[in-house]
């Protein structure tokens, strides 16, 4: 017997496709989530380090700023403290060194001109005169010292020896016709002072001005 075929109606929707269906099973899930977890983790971890980093490194930089200032705040004591130490050196080598002058000439006092005597002595073979100007109590002492060098020199002038009370003791001045030597200590103290200050002005430090007592 003959099967009949079956009739096609034309009435099959060819505007539809079938879509297939993406199952997701479990163990698919799990990995998609741990895997979103762990790139979450791997962001988080990496902003995580910028934000350490960036507060370590601010961290640092003012800690850097915090010792450079320490270290110029320092530098500026140490400073001072040198300045300090070296005004008061050089006025105690000052002072130390005024005494030592003082004694000196006290012990002494026809020294310093008895060297400008035979200084000037060297070359005054023909000068008409010579005047020698001192304190009073040095006059005489003063007299016998110049003889002698004279009796040694070739000097054939007048002697003169004049004592005069506002000539410190151990100063004097020493005139010949067309020159002189002057021995004066007021003088001399000023221009050590003059030095004292030059060199200390170059090192920064000032000296603060003496109160009399």
């Amino acid at each position: 017997m003959t099967a009949t075929p079956a009739k096609f109606t034309f009435d099959l929707d060819m505007s539809h496709r079938r879509e297939k269906s993406r199952v997701v099973t479990n163990d698919k899930l799990a990995a998609l989530l741990e895997e979103a977890r762990q790139e979450g983790y791997a962001q988080g971890h990496a902003e995580g380090q910028k934000s350490e980093l960036a507060r370590v490194q601010q961290a640092l930089l003012a800690a850097t700023e915090k010792l450079a200032q320490q270290t110029v705040n320092l530098t500026a004591s140490v400073n001072e403290i040198h300045k300090a130490n070296l005004g008061e050196a050089v006025q105690l080598g000052k002072a130390v060194g005024g005494k030592l002058a003082t004694h000196l000439v006290a012990r002494e006092p026809l020294a310093e001109l008895e060297a400008l005597i035979t200084e000037c002595l060297a070359s005054l073979e023909h000068a008409p005169h010579l005047v020698i100007r001192c304190h009073p109590d040095l006059a005489d002492a003063i007299r016998e010292t110049a003889e002698k060098r004279i009796a040694a020199s070739g000097f054939t002038g007048r002697l003169m020896i004049m004592g005069e009370p506002e000539i410190a003791l151990g100063d004097g001045r020493i005139e010949w016709v067309d020159g002189g030597l002057v021995r004066d200590s007021g003088t001399i103290s000023e221009q050590i002072d003059k030095s004292i200050a030059s060199y200390l002005s170059a090192n920064g430090v000032t000296l603060a001005e003496e109160t009399e007592q």
